[in-house]
Order: C-alpha cells, then structure tokens, then sequence
C-alpha cells in the first residue's frame, strides 16, 4: 500500500485541480481558455510566493502536470534567473525554465501536423 500512496496523491491533487477547472466551466460565465490561464497565473503567483512547492512536494506530478504546474514553472525559472542576472532575469528566466516543455510542444504539433490530415467536421 506504500508504493501506491504517491500515486494517489497525485491522483487525488491532480484530479481535484480538475474538478475545480469543471465546477467553473458548468457554473460560471468564464470561457475555457480564460480558466486555462488563471490556472497558470495562479501558479505563478503560488509559485512565487513559495506556496505551490508544498503542494509540489506532496502530490509531485499531481501538482506539477496540470496548468498551475507550468506557472510554477515559470516563477521558479524567473527567480533562479534574477538571482543569477539580475534584472534581465524577469524577461528571460520563464521561457528558460520551460523551453524543454514548449520546444517539445511545437515539435510534437508539428509532427502531428504533418502526419495527420484535418478532417472537416460534419
């Protein structure tokens, strides 16, 4: 039972993140994408504010997989960047820390691009 407790954890974080992103899209006005990116700012502003590495610690890919993941992502690159250089840190240290994540993205996008062909919905 010991070895599953991590993934439940992350199951149980993970999923409530989501139950959460669901509650709002049924119960409020809020599109979709305006959701998605609360949640990265939240991240970032938990983030910064040393709050989301707690729960980082608990529940690991529960915590780090979903959208407030990435935002934590980017404030703990920008504050390893402006330790390291200062001012410049705050433009470069967000894309920095995820460059792997986003490079992976467009590559992966473009390979699907190329490989699959769009169908028209009907």
């Amino acid at each position: 039972m010991e070895q599953l407790l991590p993934y439940i954890k992350a199951f149980a974080v993970g999923g409530l993140l989501c139950v959460i992103g669901q509650i709002l899209i049924d119960r409020t006005k809020l599109t979709p994408a305006r959701i998605l990116t609360s949640y990265v700012v939240a991240g970032v502003f938990l983030g910064a504010l040393g709050l989301y590495q707690p729960l980082v610690d608990f529940a690991g890919a529960g915590a780090t997989v979903p959208l407030t993941g990435f935002g934590n992502l980017l404030a703990k690159g920008v504050r390893r960047a402006v330790a390291e250089h200062g001012l410049v840190g705050v433009f470069t240290g967000g894309l920095g820390s995820a460059a792997g994540g986003i490079t992976a993205a467009v590559v992966f996008g473009l390979l699907a691009a190329l490989l699959f062909r769009a169908k028209e919905k009907k």
